[in-house]
């Protein structure tokens, strides 16, 4: 099944990051950024009969009734997607399957994350919705320190390293780039504050060979697009960003289990996500790709298909990376400079990689842009979501 020109994201919305939030709930940042997107599509609430979303902490069970009551919505699909930092990008592909499948015509798909400063009172703090983990990961790795995400992406950059001797200024430079994106979105949580190669270099060293300034920055926030049918998608007086290729791999959930440390998931979502689209790499006007890391991001580059195994170094000193050079990523500071608002954060590459096809994106707006190819990684580079998306759905 193809879903070439089967869909397309009509609207998008996207909080401001903020450091912190005071008195939200997530159920109503979801909501907001909801209602927004779809005003964004020149829709109305009633003309939407699909919603997808990620779990909260306020619904730790059936999120999408929850949020479908709450925007009081008549949905004739409701679904729940958990694949971390894919989800935004996971949430797409399930939209157009479920248009494409003629179970509904309109998708909103809504993430959002709380972050609230930390009391010193009993009991204070924000509320976790805290669950037994009974995982493998959680018996066997994290009682001996392995816990939460800089760990496996530094043993990745390390084995990097090792097998293919990527220098340090390499991976700054993709900092950097990103920071200068960055300072172009007035959203942006580091807007205003430019980084050099030495600044990243001179940065904290957080999990040898990691940075502080290589790795993201937590923040509040929320996004929202919807998917539409190409019919409606047709009549809509805005441009629109159709998807003409999608790709899906998962390979693990531990960094124990990864069958390569240097070789991920990533190729096989990609080459599917071409194939379906009939695109070539060297058609691409924009990298949307989720950057938790400046190794990722070199990773990705890689295994997509832009350069050969071992000489993303290369390719980063070759091209620039900015939004006015000659190899866009990121240009609205990905998530390095612009923020990660929990599964938001990755939201953020597809929010901006439709903004960019639509022509919206004010004075970072790509010159040229008729593709852009967005990824979503989950965990430590454990589920990959691909997706084309193009000016024409032709």
């Amino acid at each position: 099944m193809s879903l070439r020109g089967s869909v397309a994201i009509a609207g998008v919305a996207e909080f401001k990051p903020s450091r912190f939030t005071v008195g939200e709930t997530t159920l109503g940042m979801l909501a907001r950024a909801a209602m927004d997107a779809i005003a964004d599509a020149g829709l109305e609430p009633g003309e939407v009969d699909g919603v997808i979303t990620a779990n909260f902490a306020e619904a730790p069970f059936m999120a999408p009734a929850t949020l479908v009551e709450y925007l009081g919505i008549d949905a004739k699909f409701a679904e729940v997607v958990d694949l971390g930092g894919a989800t935004g990008a996971g949430m797409v592909t399930r939209a157009a399957m479920a248009i494409a499948a003629g179970l509904c015509e309109t998708v909103v798909c809504t993430t959002a994350a709380r972050r609230e400063q930390r009391s010193s009172r009993p009991g204070g703090g924000s509320f976790s919705g805290r669950r037994i983990d009974r995982t493998p990961a959680a018996e066997f790795e994290e009682p001996y320190g392995a816990i939460g995400a800089n760990y496996g992406y530094a043993m990745i950059a390390q084995r990097y390293m090792h097998e293919y001797g990527v220098r340090p200024e390499q991976l700054a430079k993709i900092a950097v780039a990103q920071r200068y994106n960055a300072c172009h979105n007035p959203d942006a949580i580091f807007f205003g504050q430019p980084i050099t190669v030495d600044d990243v270099l001179n940065s904290p060293m957080v999990v040898d060979p990691l940075h502080l300034l290589e790795i993201v920055m937590p923040v509040a926030g929320a996004a929202a697009i919807v998917v539409t049918s190409a019919r409606k998608a047709k009549r809509l007086k805005k441009p629109v960003a159709w998807l003409l290729g999608a790709g899906e791999h998962t390979t693990h959930r531990s960094i124990a289990f990864a069958p390569s440390l240097t070789h991920s998931a990533i190729t096989a979502a990609a080459d599917d996500a071409f194939k379906m689209a009939g695109v070539r790499r060297r058609d691409i006007d924009l990298a949307s790709l989720y950057d938790c890391y400046t190794i990722t991001v070199l990773l990705t580059i890689e295994d997509a298909g832009f350069a050969k195994k071992g000489q993303g170094g290369t390719f980063v000193d070759e091209h620039s990376l900015q939004f006015d050079g000659d190899w866009p990523l990121n240009p609205h500071g990905g998530q390095l400079s612009f923020g990660q608002a929990g599964i938001a954060g990755g939201m953020s590459h597809v929010t901006e990689a439709a903004r960019q096809i639509m022509g919206r994106s004010g004075v970072r707006q790509i010159r040229k842009c008729e593709y852009a190819f967005v990824n979503g990684n989950g965990g430590i580079m454990s589920e990959q979501v691909s997706l084309l998306l193009a000016r024409s759905g032709k």
